[in-house]
């Protein structure tokens, strides 16, 4: 996820403090990630020096100024061509999982047990997604589902890879 263009699309609504980017962040699409401060002002400052920002206002208080953010036309019309462009598709080519199988199998390990506790695991995480989803709202749920669907693309994987263990292993070692 492009925090830059997430931020500058919620600047879109109006101007912000970057205290209130990150809550409304944090409410739309940090639920497992929660934004930290420090990432909201480097990026605010990176966008500010890039001209898709600029200060609206300076408001002191009792403690640091609160800079009041507002985008301008070129982070509008970044944030347009960003959502334009179709994200590249992730093929997963090079699987940590697949490394570990056939680590397993290079080394003697249980390559078997391996898959095993790595079905077990996924399948503990999409028990708690669909809870999650249960309770969620919209927003939730299409976040929820998204995981969901990747693991079970996960676990047809490990399961073919299990069914066809016998033959890789055999390839494993020539």
């Amino acid at each position: 996820m492009s925090i830059g263009h997430t931020l500058l699309g919620l600047l879109e609504a109006g101007p912000r403090h970057g205290y209130d980017l990150k809550r409304a962040f944090d409410e739309k699409f940090g639920h497992d990630r929660p934004l930290a401060y420090g990432q909201v002002y480097s990026t605010m400052s990176r966008l500010l020096k890039n001209g898709f920002v600029e200060v609206e206002g300076i408001e002191s208080g009792g403690g640091p100024d609160r800079k009041r953010y507002a985008i301008t036309d070129a982070g509008v019309t970044d944030v347009d061509t960003w959502l334009s462009q179709p994200e590249k598709p992730e093929p997963y080519l090079h699987s940590t999982l697949y490394t570990k199988v056939v680590l397993a199998l290079l080394t003697g390990r249980g390559a078997a047990e391996l898959l095993d506790t790595q079905r077990a695991e996924h399948l503990r995480l999409m028990r708690l997604l669909t809870q999650r989803k249960r309770k969620g709202d919209l927003a939730d749920q299409l976040v929820c589902d998204h995981a969901l669907f990747h693991l079970e693309a996960d676990l047809r994987w490990l399961e073919l890879t299990a069914a066809r263990l016998d033959q890789l292993a055999r390839e494993v070692r020539r």
